[in-house]
């Protein structure tokens, strides 16, 4: 399938496909006429890669992992005993950032009812 087809049966843009491919998150056949194409797998790869960007991962981050990720019947699962720890101190980072964003919220609050 071409790019578009990708990016209809993904929900995600062409750019964002292409910004994939650039990242090599993911690796489409070329055409002698340069075209991409894509195959089933590509659609699977992208629905991971959206996971793992929601998750908080970026790219970089999806690019080390995504050989460990195991897609078992729409669960994503690390098959890589080290990978849990990367993961584990990724949850830890967002709940520091979320800490603080409740203690910049409360500091608001506090202005908020001053005024």
């Amino acid at each position: 399938m071409r790019i578009g087809e990708l990016a209809r049966r993904t929900g995600v843009s062409e750019r964002a496909l292409r910004y994939y491919e650039e990242q090599g998150l993911l690796t489409p056949e070329r055409r002698p006429s340069g075209y991409r194409v894509y195959g089933d797998a590509d659609v699977a790869a992208v629905r991971r890669i959206r996971i793992l960007l929601g998750a908080g991962l970026n790219t970089a981050q999806i690019m080390e992992i995504l050989p460990c990720i195991v897609d078992e019947d729409g669960w994503l699962t690390p098959d890589c005993p080290e990978l849990v720890d990367a993961l584990r101190q990724q949850r830890d980072r967002i709940d520091e950032a979320i800490g603080e964003l409740e203690t910049t919220r409360a500091n608001l609050d506090t202005i908020i009812k001053a005024g």
